[in-house]
């Protein structure tokens, strides 16, 4: 296949979107031209992202691509994630708005419903642990402030960073969002954990409630992250 031959001769970022596409799909169908599917996929979904993060039912439905074709294509962005997130590791020291934002980013790639992550770090801004505790729709996550706190004590947390996700949307926090964070704030302070941040993640955005005229007065007696 030519395409083959050119990426392992060239490298992938030489590609146009489509051929990135009809490489992909060679594996995914084989035995066949994929070309035109691949131009198909691009026209109707607008750019690799856009593909990547299609729901599963809606590439299946585009001619030429079946379960297996489509489930690869689902696995880019969830590799993706995996990836960076390892690449990324516990190691970095999360002492800045900047550093968190970063290490969180990252975590959130590929997902299309709500999620909710807690990010335990030690006396040190160090990672000890960092769980997902809950999955909701595009449009909420169903958010229990005693498993926050359950989360935190497990992990011997000094402080903490939540983080979730707006799917389709903006990263701007919502006035549920300032309220449950308040909700969380004093719990977390009756067992002597301090919550830093809460993070919001739209696309490859993210805003820092820490940092937000909306909700800033939330974090105003820690010191910093």
């Amino acid at each position: 296949m030519r395409l083959r031959k050119k990426y392992f001769e060239q490298g992938i970022d030489s590609f146009e979107a489509h051929e990135v596409l009809e490489l992909l799909l060679f594996y995914g169908i084989p035995r066949r031209d994929t070309n035109e599917t691949a131009h198909e996929l691009i026209n109707r979904f607008g750019s690799l992202a856009g593909v990547f993060d299609a729901d599963l039912k809606e590439l299946e439905s585009v001619n030429g691509v079946g379960r297996h074709a489509a489930g690869l294509l689902k696995l880019i962005p969830e590799l993706s994630r995996l990836y960076i997130s390892d690449v990324i590791g516990y190691n970095d020291t999360l002492n800045s708005t900047v550093k968190a934002g970063n290490f969180i980013l990252p975590r959130f790639i590929g997902y299309t419903d709500e999620r909710l992550m807690v990010v335990s770090l030690d006396g040190k801004s160090r990672v000890i642990g960092c769980d997902v505790i809950a999955v909701g729709t595009v449009n909420e996550v169903a958010l229990s402030v005693r498993t926050v706190v359950e989360i935190a004590m497990k992990n011997k947390a000094v402080g903490v960073i939540l983080a979730h996700n707006h799917p389709g949307g903006v990263a701007v926090p919502s006035n549920t969002d300032i309220e449950t964070t308040w909700q969380i704030f004093n719990a977390l302070s009756m067992v002597n954990v301090c919550l830093l941040d809460h993070i919001v993640v739209a696309g490859n955005e993210f805003v820092s409630m820490r940092e937000s005229k909306k909700s800033k007065n939330i974090f105003k007696i820690n010191d910093g992250i």
